[in-house]
């Protein structure tokens, strides 16, 4: 059997990825922001505070978990939601190394 096209990259490379692949969507930006500013889990107030239906909150949610940012509590008959702090660092720091990298140190005076 073959390789997949991501056993081609690095483990670096495929974490970024998949990162931007998940905060790529504007609906999980603004839920990962009001997660963020609320400092604390939430149960049922993403559908109200974001203003997309349940099932697509839902969708959502499901994807933010997939990459471990966040954290589901079960309380009573609703799962709340919080940010995983550790992996937000993660996420922060993949990022940061990214962009280091990506700066220009030339002397060409070319504006990069």
């Amino acid at each position: 059997m073959g390789l997949t096209k991501t056993e081609i990259f690095t483990e670096e490379q495929n974490r970024i990825a998949s990162f931007a692949k998940v905060i790529g969507h504007p609906a999980r930006v603004a839920i990962l922001q009001y997660l963020v500013k609320r400092n604390s889990c939430v149960c049922g107030e993403l559908v109200n505070e974001i203003g997309l239906a349940q099932p697509t909150i839902s969708q959502h949610l499901k994807e933010l978990k997939k990459i471990g940012i966040l954290k589901g509590n079960i309380e009573g008959t609703s799962v709340c939601y919080c940010i995983d702090q550790s992996v937000l660092l993660e996420i922060r720091s993949v990022f940061d190394r990214f962009f280091d990298a990506c700066k220009c140190n030339c002397s060409h005076n070319c504006g990069c």
